[in-house]
């Protein structure tokens, strides 16, 4: 195996163009085989069902460099089901939840110079998305759509080590009630730019979205779920209809419970109760876990861990489920998938 000549040390979380990526088409009713090209441009029609109504899905998983050399990627088989949803909600059609893990390490292979070497603090971000491909002019589902999943090799979501973050409780909701705020469709992040612009724009790394229908329950923010920790230790992340189920989230769970030997509740947490917790963290693929410092909600401020580190309870967390991702922890039984 010879590795790109890139610097793995100091790579960016940006796109790289690398050397393949996936391509398979839906029309007359079903899917064709796929196949690995190199050509990186999409062709539609100007009238295409995702240009006109937004109908379009994605998701989002790594592929890593083991410490003993291995290539592997973390449980896509949760990402494939989480697609399946998003297009079932969304009227498009299911790719083949088998299919897509196997999409997914035949891109990984094609691009194997691309995945990062270990200890670097870099890694192979794989993007798998569908959309309505054929012309659309009414308001209803395309006839036709494109699956892809394009990868590239991104550095560490912190630069320099990692920060707790200062976040805001946003005014703005981020789903409807009984909406889509359960699956990753990309007009839930469309509708967060605005919101998150003025975040930035305003001091802060990032939203913090209320329950829609009360706005006294913390939901999760614009691209990551939240996690909490109590002052006796206790692992507490919200529970809606209106989160998206994170694949990170769902594995750091397990890991609190199963190898931390850690008290878990999943519930509505108020936003009152903010006041009661020590560690605050966002959770996601592109940082693992992101230390929150500070919530500021309107006129109150809510300092976590002192604010200047990220907590022991989330250290642990963190260094667990990364160090199964690298190969150093064995992890659970069908969470690591190899790229032979």
């Amino acid at each position: 195996m010879s590795k790109k000549d890139l610097d793995w040390s100091n790579l960016s979380f940006a796109y790289t163009k690398t050397d393949k990526r996936f391509v398979a088409n839906f029309k007359d009713g079903k899917w064709d085989e796929g196949v690995l090209t190199d050509d990186d441009k999409v062709v539609i029609s100007e009238c295409a069902g995702v240009l006109q109504y937004a109908q379009t899905c994605f998701e989002g998983l790594k592929a890593y460099t083991t410490q003993d050399g291995r290539v592997v990627t973390f449980r896509p088989d949760l990402n494939a089901k989480r697609m399946a949803d998003s297009c079932r909600r969304l009227e498009m059609p299911v790719f083949d939840e088998e299919k897509f893990v196997k999409a997914c390490l035949d891109v990984v292979k094609a691009n194997i110079d691309f995945v990062p070497p270990y200890g670097t603090g870099a890694t192979l971000y794989l993007r798998p998305y569908m959309f309505g491909s054929s012309p659309v002019i009414g308001v209803k589902p395309a006839e036709e759509y494109q699956f892809r999943i394009l990868c590239t090799p991104v550095g560490p979501y912190f630069k320099g080590g990692v920060k707790p973050i200062s976040v805001r409780i946003s005014d703005r909701d981020r789903a409807a009630p009984r909406g889509t705020g359960d699956i990753k469709a990309g007009l839930n992040y469309a509708m967060s730019l605005y919101n998150i612009v003025d975040a930035h724009n305003c001091g802060f790394a990032e939203n913090i979205y209320l329950d829609p229908e009360t706005h006294t329950y913390i939901e999760e923010t614009g691209g990551a779920n939240v996690i909490f920790v109590t002052k006796d230790g206790k692992l507490v992340t919200p529970k809606s209809d209106t989160i998206l189920p994170s694949i990170t989230r769902r594995s750091l769970v397990s890991v609190a419970k199963d190898y931390l030997g850690m008290e878990v509740e999943e519930r509505k947490i108020h936003k009152d109760e903010l006041k009661d917790f020590v560690e605050c963290g966002l959770c996601g693929t592109a940082a693992v876990i992101s230390p929150v410092g500070k919530i500021t909600d309107h006129d109150k401020e809510y300092v976590f861990n002192g604010g200047t580190e990220m907590g022991p309870v989330m250290t642990k967390l963190y260094d667990t489920l990364t160090g199964m991702q690298m190969g150093r922890i064995p992890a659970p039984e069908g969470w690591i998938y190899e790229i032979k």
